[in-house]
């Protein structure tokens, strides 16, 4: 089935909007290693492709062990507002943002929803930080902390967890994970808590920092015969 609109995968896209989209003019303290970090990624990486393994944790319920789903497949960003998540296992989806237009592709279904990003981003924590011009209008409706190492996911990161300061959203916080190499600062993980507990985590490798990526890949037609929702 083509995932809807309040799926674990598509919340973790509009979560990593966040990343991807952002400008960020500059961090309050600049002794934050964590905030300095996400500055000079927002501000230095324009364009990215990644490999992505990504695990969803629902809680448990009645005693019984956590229910996990894995998924995995490539994912590539070009600022402004265009990115590509092609979904490779255990389905295949893509998801593309030519900057207007959100596009959801079941392949297997030949099933395709187009509904406008604005629309889409809109009432999101992702919508605030894809809008907001640095890092205090982030403050102004996020609460931003640099967090110590998270041996339990990934060592040597950088962690900055963002937690909408309004309590009536679906996401209770989210925390990214950022790694510095020897081409720049590259987007490690992501990990989403949804207000109902359930936790998904993405974790990114043989990240490209600035890849040449044309905003014309980021265009999608609809393959032909295919049954198309636009919303």
């Amino acid at each position: 089935m083509l995932p809807n609109l309040n799926s674990s995968f598509l919340k973790s896209v509009l979560a990593l909007t966040m990343v991807v989209v952002s400008v960020a003019a500059g961090a309050q303290d600049q002794g934050d290693a964590g905030l300095k970090d996400l500055e000079n990624f927002v501000k230095n990486t324009k364009s990215g492709r990644a490999a992505y393994t990504q695990v969803v944790t629902s809680p448990a319920k009645d005693g019984q062990t956590p229910k996990t789903k894995t998924s995995s497949g490539t994912f590539e960003f070009l600022r402004p507002n265009r990115f590509k998540f092609l979904y490779k296992k255990p389905f295949e989806q893509a998801i593309v943002s030519d900057g207007q237009t959100l596009w959801l592709h079941d392949m297997d279904l030949n099933q395709v929803t187009a509904r406008k990003l604005a629309q889409v981003l809109n009432g999101t924590p992702a919508a605030v930080i894809a809008a907001a011009a640095d890092l205090k209008g982030l403050q102004a409706d996020f609460t931003l902390t640099s967090l110590p190492e998270k041996p339990g996911l990934k060592d040597g990161l950088q962690w900055v967890q963002a937690v909408p300061k309004t309590k009536d959203g679906q996401l209770q916080s989210i925390v990214v994970g950022l790694k510095t190499t020897g081409n720049g600062i590259e987007l490690a993980a992501l990990e989403i808590l949804d207000s109902f507990g359930q936790r998904s985590v993405m974790t990114f490798s043989q990240f490209e920092v600035n890849p040449a990526l044309a905003a014309a890949s980021f265009q999608f037609k609809p393959p032909a015969g295919a049954d198309v929702s636009r919303q």
